[in-house]
């Protein structure tokens, strides 16, 4: 199972002076061109300054997820199977050494170079917990993709949140990352998402993925 998240507009500035190594961040022969052609644009942002991306993210869903306080089985867990979508570095592992920066990602500056480094990845149970934005840099495979989407009961309907999702996003990850039992299909997520969450599992329709709907 793999776990994809956004990175969050919330981010801390790292405090020590530990400098960027290109060669140790997540599949390095296939994003190290593109990363370090856009890092030399963005010239305000500190490469000698940096800390892992579990400490760099700081918004809701990672609050969420709180990862500094999850057992160290679960912490090997999250380091395996989450892959964050990033503006500044294409895909990272929470473990990845980064700098603190800020602009918005170009979609078709990275959709090559993610191809090539993601393929086959999908072939594996994938939980899409992207926003928007981060979804359309690269598609996996549908049949084996599950886009969490969470909603709100108002007088008798559901309607969509979107800044809280976040939040639910960020419970439904570190659930998963807590539990021993690794699901391997939709409905084997879907029952174990069950234990803790309100929620509904959607059959895909046409080219889209799988979806569980988060009832909050």
């Amino acid at each position: 199972m793999k776990i994809l998240l956004p990175p969050s507009e919330g981010k801390n500035q790292p405090t020590r002076r530990k400098a960027i190594k290109w060669s140790a961040l997540a599949f390095p022969s296939d994003l190290t061109s593109t990363r370090t052609a856009l890092l030399k644009k963005h010239k305000e942002i500190d490469l000698g300054s940096c800390d892992t991306a579990a400490n760099v993210y700081s918004g809701v869903l990672y609050q969420a997820l709180d990862y500094s306080s999850l057992s160290s089985t679960a912490q090997a867990r999250a380091n395996k199977s989450i892959l964050i979508f990033s503006a500044a570095f294409g895909v990272l592992r929470l473990t990845d050494v980064i700098p603190y920066y800020k602009f918005k990602i170009e979609t078709s500056l990275w959709k090559k170079p993610l191809l090539l480094a993601l393929a086959g990845l999908d072939e594996e149970l994938i939980v899409d917990n992207r926003s928007s934005a981060y979804a359309t840099v690269w598609t996996p495979n549908p049949s084996n993709t599950v886009g969490i989407r969470v909603f709100k009961k108002v007088n008798g309907q559901l309607k969509v949140i979107t800044h809280m999702s976040k939040l639910t996003r960020g419970e439904v990850t570190r659930f998963l990352v807590s539990q021993t039992k690794v699901p391997h299909s939709p409905k084997e997520l879907h029952q174990l998402l069950s234990k803790k969450f309100t929620c509904k599992l959607i059959a895909p329709t046409a080219k889209k993925s799988w979806f569980i709907d988060v009832i909050v």
